[in-house]
């Protein structure tokens, strides 16, 4: 028996799943020399590899962090905090001098075709957005999808299941693109962090110092002991420490 849902012909669904991905969108609508406005609340460097080929002929691209860099769980006894999302979480120590070679590859690309915002307030921005724009021409996709691979269905296995959906109406993209615009412009709700993610991406290629590897191993292993301050604190001495 076939279990095998029956799928219309055409669908503005992408979900990573049956109904195509959003990965391949992406890389069907990114031209040279366009112009892309993105928003979403994670940013890997993987991501940017699977897609390097496209992202890497774009005039600019405007990244939009849909949470900020320090995040308070809603429970206030369990203070919890963390980076931009550059890294995967379960990268493999097979793949750490891959992710060297991307994350170099990832800091020269942003230094040159990238600006990142992020909003200030954690928990105010919550949707998700691709605009891509060339020669007059837009497309737009909003949903679920995150800047990684799993979020935009290029890996292998375990992609995530998403809900987005294709932009069709022109008179829509071009309200996505003023809602992207007024966000961007508003000094009271985004601040500029593009040193900041450049700062972290260095970490991810450079040769450390073995003091270096000893200590920041130590903090990871002891971060959820601290309180916002002191993990601030400690991130901060180890960094200029070396």
């Amino acid at each position: 028996m076939d279990n095998q849902p029956h799928l219309p012909s055409f669908s503005a669904i992408l979900d990573n799943y049956y109904r195509g991905h959003i990965g391949d969108f992406l890389k069907n609508h990114i031209h040279a020399e366009s112009k892309l406005s993105f928003v979403s609340a994670y940013f890997t460097v993987f991501a940017y590899d699977s897609l390097q080929e496209s992202l890497n002929s774009i005039s600019e691209l405007r990244f939009l962090f849909g949470e900020p860099k320090f995040i308070k769980s809603i429970d206030p006894s369990k203070i919890q905090t963390k980076y931009f999302r550059i890294e995967n979480d379960e990268l493999k120590l097979a793949n750490r001098l891959e992710q060297k070679r991307v994350s170099r590859e990832c800091a020269e690309w942003v230094r040159s075709k990238v600006e990142i915002k992020s909003v200030k307030q954690a928990g105010l921005l919550h949707g998700k957005m691709y605009h891509l724009a060339h020669n007059g021409i837009e497309n737009a996709v909003v949903g679920s999808s995150n800047f990684n691979v799993s979020g935009l269905g290029l890996g292998k296995s375990g992609n995530n299941i998403e809900i987005n959906l294709v932009v069709n109406d022109a008179r829509d993209k071009a309200d996505l693109k003023a809602w992207f615009d007024h966000i961007w412009d508003d000094d009271t709700l985004v601040q500029d962090v593009k040193d900041e993610v450049l700062f972290y991406l260095e970490q991810l290629y450079k040769n450390q110092s073995p003091e270096f590897v000893y200590f920041k191993t130590l903090f990871h292993l002891f971060e959820r002991f601290l309180d916002d301050s002191q993990w601030q604190d400690a991130q901060l001495g180890i960094c200029q420490s070396f």
